[in-house]
């Protein structure tokens, strides 16, 4: 049997003069569990290969592909062949595509572009050598303008039942306090297997799993107001600031210090 591969886990986060735009630099072998962010994702796969699973279908992307995420899509990360792959990742808020965000989605996961990829490379050095945020923002419009793939819903794709959505409400609006599985199936008149099953063939993820990514969002969102790591934990519902250190590190990839530092910088 071939010796397991050393791991290789390094990352570089790193914020901008444009709100909302940040850019992730990243080689690892290690594989990422069922995750979400609440930004669009849009980079580039720089060495070796990834397969991954999202709401779009399975993906695997290798050196030279363009990579795509959209605000909520559930997904994982896999390496090809345990090897270390390099990629590079735009991070944009939703809130950068005010226009028109509504029902709007990157459709393609992986796309072969060489004109895409070179746009990305464009906007991610832009952030790099430290552009204003109007040169940003004009980048940012054009890269997707141009990007294959990009659509805007009119209506919406789905509605996830009602019931479901009570419960997804009731878990976001207070993350600190989580009820229990009882309580949701009690309120949505389920039994608790029927909103389990109910619920993660809605929204990708079962409960207690939406829970944490809720809390990894509401915590981003305090350290970007300037909170205290301690306090952004507390804030966001996790036990202490090591348990929200180990979340970011499994989920996302980078430690919340780190990301501090991005939005400091």
């Amino acid at each position: 049997m071939p010796p397991k591969p050393a791991p290789v886990d390094a990352v570089r986060v790193r914020g901008s003069a444009l709100a909302g735009l940040q850019t992730i630099a990243a080689e690892s072998n290690r594989s990422f569990p069922r995750h979400m962010h609440d930004v669009f994702g849009i980079g580039v796969i720089d060495r070796g290969g990834q397969r991954s699973a999202s709401g779009r279908g399975a993906v695997e992307a290798v050196r030279g592909d363009v990579i795509t995420v959209n605000p909520g899509e559930v997904h994982d990360g896999v390496a090809m062949l345990g090897e270390a792959r390099a990629w590079r990742m735009l991070h944009l808020a939703p809130a950068l595509l005010a226009d028109g965000a509504a029902g709007f989605e990157l459709t393609q996961p992986v796309v072969s572009d060489p004109a895409l990829r070179l746009g990305v490379d464009r906007l991610f050095a832009a952030v790099a050598q430290g552009d204003e945020a109007l040169a940003l923002e004009q980048g940012v419009l054009q890269l997707l303008r141009n990007a294959p793939g990009m659509r805007t819903l009119e209506p919406p794709r789905r509605f996830a039942p009602t019931a479901m959505e009570r419960a997804r409400t009731r878990i976001a609006d207070d993350c600190i306090h989580a009820p229990t599985l009882a309580e949701l199936a009690r309120e949505a008149g389920l039994s608790r297997y029927q909103l389990l099953r109910g619920f993660a063939a809605a929204f990708g993820l079962p409960p207690h799993a939406w829970l944490q990514q809720c809390r990894l969002s509401r915590a981003r969102r305090l350290i970007a107001q300037g909170r205290t790591l301690a306090d952004a934990a507390a804030g966001a519902g996790f036990a202490d600031q090591s348990h929200m250190t180990r979340a970011f590190v499994r989920f996302l990839g980078f430690t919340p210090g780190a990301y501090a530092a991005a939005r400091s910088g």
